[in-house]
């Protein structure tokens, strides 16, 4: 649709991660690049796109975490013609990535991140381009345009496509897996990050992507939704929901794991509720990790700003 093409990275599980190559007259972008080990995946999608590398003239990151952009470096490599878009708080993260790795070993362990992430490349600094508050990507005379989109990162943006009227969300637009898809339609969660998850920011970047009136989303986690108004309405419910659980144990001595606990309990409750038929440990199989992380990130967040 609208010559966007979804690469299932394979990171995690399938339906899971995703990126998107844009073709436009015969020329190529990709939003994020997932992890080194999905590259033949991007190969392919050039390939079956009817392109060449050389054809592409666009890698364009959304934030600089691991499991959208830790392979653009190696992706690169592969793509001799292209430059990379980048949050400016991200560029340099992509030209010297030891940063990163360095925080994601310290949220998940060294062996964790050789094994899931793989070996990560830096970028040359000469084609890394920063990424403004409204800097246009032109692909072939089709805007892409970057708008600064904190809450989940300080260093994401949200690409508006104009030519298909929607966003690529990156994880500002939250997660929405499609085994928990009903008559309904999509069902959605924010999702926080281990440090810099600040819900005004989450609030403030939903409504300024709103004000668009996308008629899509194309989210990280995972593909395109529709049915936008309903999922932001639900996002900005959930946002006030968690902050409010994370204030009521605040004080407790395990606040991460009661806070854990609270926001699966307010998850399932909601999945039921979208008519979800899944069973509740298979609901929570699904989102035990984004279920911790959203713990971890509020927590941050409260620390952050008792300050």
């Amino acid at each position: 649709m609208h010559g966007i093409h979804t690469i299932d990275t394979g990171f995690g599980r399938p339906n899971f991660d995703a990126a998107y190559l844009v073709v436009e007259r015969g020329r190529g972008a990709f939003i994020d690049s997932g992890t080194p080990h999905a590259l033949p995946r991007f190969l392919d999608a050039i390939a079956a796109a009817d392109l060449e590398p050389k054809d592409v003239d666009w890698v364009i990151l959304t934030h600089v975490h691991l499991d959208h952009a830790g392979g653009a470096g190696e992706l690169m490599r592969h793509l001799p013609h292209a430059m990379l878009a980048v949050h400016p708080r991200g560029a340099r993260h992509m030209i010297d990535p030891s940063v990163l790795i360095a925080g994601a070993s310290a949220v998940y362990g060294e062996d964790v991140v050789r094994r899931d992430y793989g070996e990560i490349v830096p970028v040359a600094k000469d084609r890394v381009i920063e990424a403004t508050d409204g800097f246009v990507v032109d692909l072939a005379g089709r805007a892409l345009l970057c708008l600064d989109t904190p809450g989940h990162a300080k260093h994401h943006i949200a690409i508006h496509d104009e030519r298909a009227n929607a966003f690529f969300t990156g994880d500002i637009f939250g997660l929405s897996y499609r085994e928990l898809d009903t008559a309904a339609g999509a069902f959605i969660i924010p999702t926080t990050s281990p440090v810099q998850f600040d819900p005004d920011e989450a609030h403030a970047s939903i409504e300024r992507m709103m004000r668009y009136e996308p008629e899509a989303m194309y989210l990280t986690h995972y593909d395109r939704v529709t049915d936008v108004k309903r999922l932001a309405n639900d996002l900005h419910e959930q946002i006030d929901a968690m902050v409010a659980i994370a204030r009521r144990h605040a004080g407790a001595a395990d606040r991460e794991d009661r806070i854990a606990e609270a926001f699966a309990e307010l998850y399932v409750a909601r999945a039921r509720k979208h008519g979800v038929a899944l069973g509740t440990e298979a609901i929570l199989k699904l989102m035990k990790i984004d279920i911790r992380l959203n713990a971890q990130g509020i927590v941050v967040w409260m620390d952050r700003v008792a300050r």
